[in-house]
């Protein structure tokens, strides 16, 4: 499995996990779809930032995502940035387009 970045991660990589990459991850971690261009993944950076940089253990995986990228088709993501909370590989619930660190923190409350 690939290394994965722990706290918050800046860059959506286009070197994306697979499924089976996902599916034996242990604990929580956030899985977010988007793409470098897109306003809305700009707009929400700063609250997915404020929220998660005390959580420096918390795996962040920040997948560049688009038509016929594999894992964002996987996970039926339609809109940017989507949060995925994963418990143990699985998701727990998502976040679409936060503006508001408080709105990730909920999200990481669950």
């Amino acid at each position: 499995m690939k290394p994965f970045h722990l706290g918050f991660n800046p860059i959506y990589s286009e070197d994306a996990p697979t499924l089976d990459d996902i599916s034996v991850l242990v604990d929580d971690s956030i899985l977010e779809f988007g793409a470098p261009w897109c306003g809305h993944c700009k707009a929400a950076e700063r609250a997915v930032e404020e929220a998660l940089k005390k959580l420096t253990d918390l795996p962040h995986i920040k997948v560049y995502d688009g038509k016929g990228k594999k894992l964002g088709r996987a996970f039926k993501v339609t809109l940017w940035p989507t949060l995925i909370l994963l418990r143990d590989g699985v998701e727990v619930v998502r976040l679409i387009r936060p503006t508001q660190a408080g709105e990730v923190q909920q999200l990481l409350a669950r």
